[in-house]
């Protein structure tokens, strides 16, 4: 589990929402929570992308927090090569290149030969052209995946999650909030804030082809 100084935190326990923010402020509520309703069950997950997150909880507060993944930045420093599998570095270090294997057709590697700069230039061209033109089916793919995710765990027992799911994927966003109105206040407005992570401006879910 790597944390970044962007990283977000949200738990629940039975339906409610007991904590919310920064990784060390989550774990900090959350041991105290804990302290004091031992029976009570806590879920922790990452607030964007909805991947549970598990917090060591034993001992006192500062074990919880020194037991807490250290944050990483998030891109790699521009001079710092990468090592391969190998232990080497590869390419151009102040690119921070990685050697990874690459399958394709004959008349894949045929074309690519043909193009300046050779493979590696041309792969990386595509991937950033595919990166551009994709980035906001992208977005949205990810931000039903991620609502998705919270609902199945959170929701996945309440009346209305079926037809929610597929409003969900159907972009239909009107009728995610009329079939989520009985889940839990805090749990539905979650999810719902998740599926409008999404839109653009108050507009519409707009369908990822």
């Amino acid at each position: 589990m790597n944390i970044t100084e962007h990283t977000l935190w949200i738990a629940f326990s039975q339906g409610k929402r007991i904590a919310s923010g920064a990784p060390r402020v989550v774990a900090t509520d959350v041991k105290h929570f804990v302290d004091s309703h031992a029976t009570d069950n806590v879920l922790v997950f990452d607030a964007k992308t909805s991947f549970p997150v598990e917090i060591d909880l034993r001992g006192s507060l500062s074990a919880v927090l020194k037991h807490l993944p250290i944050i990483q930045s998030q891109e790699p420093a521009p001079d710092t090569a990468i090592p391969t599998s190998s232990g080497r570095t590869a390419g151009r270090p102040k690119l921070g290149v990685t050697a990874r294997e690459v399958t394709l057709l004959p008349r894949h590697w045929e074309w690519l030969a043909t193009q300046p700069g050779g493979a590696s230039v041309a792969l990386r061209k595509l991937v950033e052209q595919a990166l551009r033109s994709n980035k906001e089916v992208d977005r949205l793919r990810q931000a039903q995946e991620a609502a998705y995710r919270f609902m199945n765990v959170m929701a996945g027992d309440s009346i209305g999650f079926e037809e929610a799911t597929r409003a969900l994927f159907d972009c239909d966003f009107g009728r995610l909030q009329e079939f989520a109105e009985e889940w839990p206040d805090d749990v539905r407005n979650h999810a719902l804030s998740l599926a409008e992570a999404a839109t653009v401006k108050g507009e519409e879910l707009e369908c990822a082809l």
